[in-house]
C-alpha cells in the first residue's frame, strides 16, 4: 500500500518513529523525573508536584506493591479521578513490573464487579468517595489488598485536612462505607519509603495496561496495551505535535489542560504520558463537569494544549464567563472521543484564535490513529492524516481494500495497535485481519490527499427502506439549525421503512418547536434522512468522558 498521507505531512514531521528507543514506559519515566527533577509535573487544586516528588512517590508506592509478595505481571487496579494519587498509583503500578487496569470510579457494583474478575484485579486503588461501591462488589473477586485515598491526601496537612472535612461533612460526596482491610493510601506511601525497591527488568512485550472497552456496546472487554504500544503511540503523539509547539509566541514549559479522566484511554496519552515525555504540566481537572470551576481553572493559567471531546468544547463556549479566559499562549485544542461538530468548531477557533484539530482512535489503538494538521485554518470535516508508522486501510465486508472516495470500514495497522484482547482469543480474531489490520468498526473513506472522513459507527448505522443513514450527519446538520445546544440521531422501528430517524435534542430556546427543526433539515438533508420525530430533552445521556450515549437513547432510558 503506498502511503499517499506522506506527501501531505507538516514539515518536521517524520515518515515514521522509532518505537525502540525506549524499552518501556518506565525507562521513559525515569529520563524524565532525571531531566526534569526541579520542574512541576501537575498541579491539582493549587498544588504542584514536581517531578522529583512523582519520582520519590511513586517509587515508594512501587516498593510497597513489591513487598506484598506479588507476582510480575499482577494487575492493579486503579480507581480515582483526576487528582495526583492517580499518576502516583498508576506509575508506581508500572515500575513495580505490574500492569494498570484502569477503572471508571463512576462505575455500579455489577459493572466494577465484572471488570475486577475479568481482570483478576489483586489489588484496587481507590478514592473513598467511590468507596461504597468496591465493598459492594469485592465479595466475589480475586482483590486481596485494598487501598483508599482521600481528596486531600496529597495537598499537604493544612489544605488536604481541610478539603477533606469539606468533602466528607460539607459537600457529604463520601457515602459511608466498611472495608476495615483497606490500608490508606498516604501511609501506603510512608512504608513504601520505608521498604525496598527493586528495579524490575521491563521489556516492551510485558503489558502495561488492560484498557476497557466496549461497555457502552456490549460486554467490555479488555485490550491489552504492551509498553511498546504506549511508547510507540506518545512518540506518535509527540512527533505530530512538534509542529504546533514551534507556533508562536515561544514557550518555555508546556502546559497540558487535563479535564479529560485519565482513566480514558485519550487523556492517558495525550495529556499524561506525552506531558512527561515533554517535562510538561498536566493541570489535573477532577471534574469537568464543573464548567464554572474548569473555567477558574483556565482563568488562572494559560494553556498550550486542551485535549477535549465536542460536548466539553460546546458547554465552554455557551457559558457566560468563557470570553473573560486569556488563550494567548494556546498552540492547540485536540477533539478526539466523537465526532466535532462544525457549528462548534467554528465557534471555537473565533473564540479563542486556534482550531479544534480533531484526530481519530480507539482504546484498542492507545489511541491515535489519525490527526489533522496543526496549521488548518478551521473546521476541515475530516479526521486527519494517518500518523508516522501507521497505516489506514479502508475495506469492504470481504476485506477487499476499496478505492479512494469509497465508504468502507476503517482498518488500521502500527505499532501503536493492541496484540488482542485479554483472554477473548474470540473477540480478537473477529477484529483482527490475516495481514495484521485492526477493523475498527468505523465507516470512513480516504480522499486523494490521504485525509481519511469518518462517516459513522457501523453499529449506529439506520437504514430506512435500504438507504443508509449515518447520525454524524444529521447530528451535524442540525446543529447549523441554531436552536440546538446538544444532539444525537438514532434510528427506531418503523412499520413502514424498517427503521426511521429520531432526533433527541436540547433547545436553546424554548420557542423552538419539532417542526422548525425538521423544516430546516428538509432544505438540507435527503427526505429519507430527515428525522421522522424530534424529541426534546433537558439533558442526553453521556459517557464519563461526555460522549453522548446514542444506545441508550434508542434503548429508551
Amino acid at each position: 500500500m503506498e502511503r499517499i498521507w506522506l506527501r501531505n505531512y507538516p514539515p518536521g514531521v517524520p515518515a515514521d518513529i522509532d518505537p525502540s528507543q525506549y524499552s518501556s514506559l518506565t525507562a521513559m519515566f525515569e529520563e524524565s523525573f532525571k531531566a526534569f527533577a526541579d520542574r512541576t509535573a501537575f498541579v491539582c487544586m493549587d498544588k504542584a508536584l514536581s517531578y522529583r516528588e512523582f519520582d520519590e512517590a511513586s517509587r515508594a508506592f512501587a516498593a510497597w506493591l513489591q513487598g506484598l509478595g506479588l507476582a510480575r505481571g499482577t494487575r492493579v487496579a486503579v480507581m480515582m479521578p483526576n487528582v495526583l494519587q492517580c499518576p502516583v498509583a498508576v506509575t508506581g503500578t508500572l515500575r513495580a513490573g505490574m500492569t494498570v487496569v484502569n477503572v471508571n470510579p463512576l462505575y455500579k457494583p455489577r459493572e466494577l464487579e465484572f471488570q475486577l474478575k475479568d481482570s483478576g484485579a489483586e489489588v484496587i486503588v481507590v478514592l473513598e468517595n467511590f468507596a461504597k461501591v468496591v465493598q459492594e462488589a469485592i465479595a466475589d473477586t480475586p482483590v486481596k489488598h485494598i487501598v483508599i485515598a482521600s481528596m486531600g491526601d496529597m495537598l499537604g496537612t493544612l489544605k488536604g485536612t481541610v478539603v477533606n472535612l469539606v468533602v466528607r461533612h460539607v459537600k457529604k460526596m463520601v457515602p459511608p462505607y466498611s472495608l476495615p482491610q483497606a490500608v490508606r493510601f498516604n501511609d501506603v506511601l510512608v512504608r513504601g519509603r520505608a521498604g525496598t525497591f527493586t528495579k524490575p527488568d521491563i521489556g516492551p512485550d510485558d503489558i502495561a495496561f488492560l484498557q476497557y472497552t466496549g461497555g457502552t456496546t456490549g460486554v467490555a472487554k479488555g485490550a491489552i496495551l504492551l509498553h511498546r504500544n504506549l511508547v510507540a503511540n506518545m512518540l506518535q503523539v509527540d512527533a505530530w505535535y512538534q509542529p504546533m509547539v514551534l507556533l508562536p509566541p515561544p514557550i518555555d514549559k508546556l502546559v497540558i489542560l487535563t479535564a479529560l479522566p485519565l482513566y480514558h484511554i485519550f487523556a492517558l496519552t495525550a495529556c499524561f504520558l506525552f506531558g512527561v515525555r515533554k517535562g510538561g504540566i498536566c493541570l489535573l481537572v477532577p471534574n469537568p463537569r464543573d464548567i464554572p470551576g474548569l473555567i477558574k481553572e483556565l482563568k488562572k493559567t494559560r494553556v498550550n494544549s486542551f485535549p477535549a471531546v465536542n460536548t466539553l468544547f460546546n458547554a465552554l463556549l455557551h457559558h457566560p464567563d468563557f470570553k473573560s479566559i486569556d488563550w494567548s499562549l494556546l498552540k492547540c485544542s485536540i477533539g478526539g472521543g466523537m465526532a466535532v461538530q462544525q457549528q462548534v468548531a467554528e465557534m471555537w477557533v473565533r473564540a479563542t484564535g486556534r482550531p479544534i484539530i480533531e484526530g481519530y482512535g480507539l482504546s484498542e489503538t492507545s489511541p491515535v490513529l489519525t490527526c489533522n494538521r496543526g496549521d488548518i485554518a478551521g473546521f476541515t470535516g475530516t479526521i486527519g492524516f494517518p500518523v508516522p508508522s501507521t497505516e489506514i486501510s479502508i475495506r469492504d465486508d470481504s476485506g477487499n481494500e476499496l478505492p479512494l472516495g469509497e465508504a468502507g470500514e476503517i482498518c488500521a495497522r502500527g505499532p501503536q495497535v493492541m496484540p488482542g484482547y485479554w483472554r477473548r482469543p474470540d473477540e480478537t480474531a473477529l477484529v483482527m485481519t490475516k495481514d495484521g489490520f485492526f477493523r475498527t468498526g468505523d465507516i470512513g473513506m480516504m480522499d486523494d490527499q490521504g485525509r481519511v472522513k469518518i462517516v459513522d459507527r457501523k453499529k449506529d448505522m439506520i437504514s430506512v427502506s435500504g438507504f443508509k443513514v449515518f447520525p454524524n450527519e444529521v447530528e451535524d446538520q442540525a446543529m447549523m439549525q441554531g436552536g440546538i445546544a446538544e444532539c444525537a440521531a438514532v434510528g427506531v422501528p418503523d412499520e413502514n421503512s424498517g427503521e426511521a430517524v429520531k432526533l433527541f435534542a436540547v433547545k436553546k430556546a424554548d420557542s423552538l418547536t419539532e417542526h422548525d427543526v425538521q423544516a430546516f433539515l428538509r432544505s438540507k438533508l435527503a427526505a429519507y434522512k430527515v428525522p421522522k420525530y424530534v424529541e426534546f430533552r433537558k439533558e442526553l445521556p453521556k459517557t464519563n468522558v461526555g460522549k453522548i450515549l446514542r444506545r441508550a437513547l434508542r434503548d429508551g432510558e
